[in-house]
């Protein structure tokens, strides 16, 4: 069935109920999880210029802890990693790690836009399904 899941995490809801849903699948199969996060930061132009983090270096360590955490109690072994990258580029990482982990599914939540916010917004899970060449499990 399943040997690698990768599963792109954040701080919601709904990424805790996909590393749930993933930490099944992957008792049920001996599948190996890899838990993937994208730091994201913002590209200032201008004068200035420079770049902003979104989201600090040591937010990240504990959320991929927690998610460790989750997993190991189940008996599940996991990998982490974390990619920081320019805003915008969260869907091209998730599928480029889930094509270097050699996962067989990505597993990732969605925060439950209407289709039309989602094409305005831009949507991850969407983007996701559109680019990924594997499966995609996406959890409400």
């Amino acid at each position: 069935m399943y040997s690698s899941i990768l599963v792109a995490v954040d701080d919601s809801e709904q990424s805790a109920r996909a590393v749930s849903a993933a930490g099944e699948l992957a008792k049920l199969s001996g599948a190996t999880v890899h838990l993937f996060h994208v730091r994201e930061r913002q590209e200032v132009i201008g004068k200035s210029g420079g770049s902003f983090d979104v989201e600090d270096a040591e937010e990240v360590t504990a959320l991929l802890e927690r998610s460790v955490a989750a997993l190991s109690a189940s008996g599940v072994t996991t990998t982490t990693k974390s990619v920081h990258v320019p805003i915008g580029h969260v869907a091209n990482e998730i599928v480029k790690a889930a094509a270097e982990a050699g996962a067989d599914t990505i597993v990732m939540g969605s925060h439950g836009r209407s289709s039309l916010a989602a094409v305005v917004l831009g949507s991850n899970a969407y983007k996701v399904l559109h680019l990924a060449d594997r499966p995609v499990l996406v959890v409400r």
